[in-house]
């Protein structure tokens, strides 16, 4: 009887690890099968513009703006209106833009009903005015940060950078363009919204209405979404009335990497990115950009044109769980039957990158591995490193592990030295603050540190892929006068989320 029994349970529990694997391998299969949506969906709704964000200029020149974080709903495509979070409405936030040499003041009010910050992603500024974790603004509360715009023309981006909290306020809807102008830019297709789009092109994941938040044991890069977003429009079509249109492509999402196609396989020009615009154009027939990249591309047109702005497979080694395979339609650009007539494209734009004849004060070493680097997990009472002003690093960063990274530096832009052993390609061979590493690729980064010393508020560097930035894989800097020592930071206690 006892040795019935014992067959029994052997064969209830072989059965019933049975079932939990097929349970298991049928999830494993359904999650990480390739999403296609090429030629599935309708462009049928026109392409939001983000409005620019009105600002006052006061006696001392001070050009102030005015953002609130707040909760909302928005029409995302599904039955029922999606909760969203929003700036100044109820998704994505309106276009800051400032230009060279402005004192700007901008006035930072949350109503989500939870702590947060702004954070100016690729902004040379005062630690201080970061916008990072130290920099919480209290539900209710408003903070003023005010500094001087000195860096070229550029597309940044702004965004919530709270510890342990960024992938979920950033994928709620938090996020905007900050657009600097300088009276030195060339001359390219420049009338906002016209032939100068702003991009921003964001996936989701949705249960029924609501976005999908959950993080599911096969969703270690973050969640990767089968619908997309420009600008907050699901399905969205861009009327062009002129030869070229200038698209500010934003990377908004928190874990895709896309590779930007044109649906015909015409190529596009790439004029700028992250730090602004390119010595010369590239002519490019796709282009990877992963979250927190910029790309300013510039697409040539003939009257009646129709051609679709798709993410096709990666190039890049990223794996399954990354939607390496994964093909999406994004949007449709619509030529009208009349064309007005647009500048050819200059054959210099921009001053190239000017720190390789530098003499290196320090080299670093970042190994990114899981969601750590250097095998060390984010602490924000820790000073990684403390950086000499007005002195030039070499920063070696590499992927260690299977996982795809990307790796961001506030404060400053930098030149790529090499990328995998070799000279930069052309769409790296202007200013970078966020640069994509795939499986085993090793970066050289040359950053010079200047204008703005703290010994006690420090930048941060991290992988841009959020929900690895909210589980540890970040790291602090801080830059103080030559001879000086990193301050005391404070208890990490109460910031420790992730």
């Amino acid at each position: 009887m006892k040795r019935t029994k014992r067959i029994l349970v052997l064969v209830v529990g072989g059965t019933v690890a049975l079932l939990v694997a097929a349970t298991a391998w049928f999830g494993w299969v359904m999650i990480t099968a390739p999403i296609d949506t090429v030629g599935e969906v309708d462009f049928d709704r026109p392409l939001a513009i983000p409005p620019l964000a009105d600002s006052t200029v006061d006696a001392d020149g001070v050009r102030t703006f005015d953002l609130t974080m707040q909760r909302g709903t928005s029409d995302l495509g599904r039955e029922a209106p999606t909760p969203t979070w929003g700036v100044n409405g109820d998704y994505l936030g309106p276009t800051v833009r400032a230009t060279r040499g402005e004192q700007v003041r901008i006035n930072v009010t949350n109503r989500l009903g939870e702590s947060s910050t702004l954070h100016w992603h690729g902004m040379h500024l005062p630690a201080a005015m970061d916008g990072g974790p130290h920099q919480m603004v209290g539900d209710g509360e408003t903070w003023s940060p005010s500094w001087e715009i000195n860096q070229p023309a550029a597309t940044l981006w702004y965004h919530p950078h709270p510890h342990g909290r960024t992938a979920e306020h950033v994928y709620r809807g938090v996020a905007g363009m900050f657009i600097i102008d300088d009276e030195n830019e060339v001359d390219l297709p420049s009338e906002y919204g016209v032939d100068d789009v702003p991009v921003i092109v964001q996936d989701k994941l949705f249960d029924g209405s609501d976005l999908e938040l959950s993080h599911g044991i096969f969703r270690s890069t973050g969640i990767l979404g089968d619908h997309v977003l420009v600008n907050g429009t699901p399905g969205p079509y861009l009327e062009v009335t002129t030869e070229r249109v200038r698209l500010r492509v934003l990377n908004g999402s928190n874990a895709r990497i896309y590779n930007f196609v044109l649906s015909d396989g015409r190529p596009f020009h790439l004029v700028g990115t992250d730090g602004g615009l390119l010595p010369t154009s590239a002519t490019m027939t796709n282009l990877e950009v992963s979250p927190g990249e910029r790309a300013e591309i510039v697409v040539e047109m003939q009257p009646g044109d129709d051609v679709v702005l798709r993410s096709e497979q990666l190039v890049s080694k990223a794996g399954r769980l990354a939607g390496e395979k994964d093909r999406l339609d994004i949007m449709e650009l619509r030529a009208a039957e009349e064309l007005a007539e647009s500048p050819e494209l200059p054959e210099t734009m921009a001053a190239a990158p000017d720190l390789a004849d530098d003499d290196i004060a320090t080299t670093r070493q970042f190994d990114l591995s899981g969601t750590r680097i250097n095998g060390r997990e984010m602490d924000m009472a820790r000073i990684d490193h403390a950086v000499e002003l007005d002195t030039t690093e070499l920063w070696r960063v590499r992927n260690r592990d299977g996982n795809p990274h990307n790796f961001h530096v506030h404060d400053v832009q930098f030149q790529v030295r090499s990328y995998d052993g070799r000279e930069p390609p052309p769409h790296l061979r202007g200013w970078k603050d966020t640069i994509w590493l795939p499986q085993g690729i090793e970066a050289e980064l040359l950053l010079r540190f200047t204008d703005h010393a703290d010994p006690d508020v420090p930048y941060m560097f991290h992988c841009h892929l959020l929900r690895h930035e909210d589980q540890g894989m970040m790291g602090q800097f801080v830059v103080v006068e030559p001879g000086d020592r990193a301050g005391e930071m404070p208890d990490s206690e109460s910031h420790d989320h992730h």
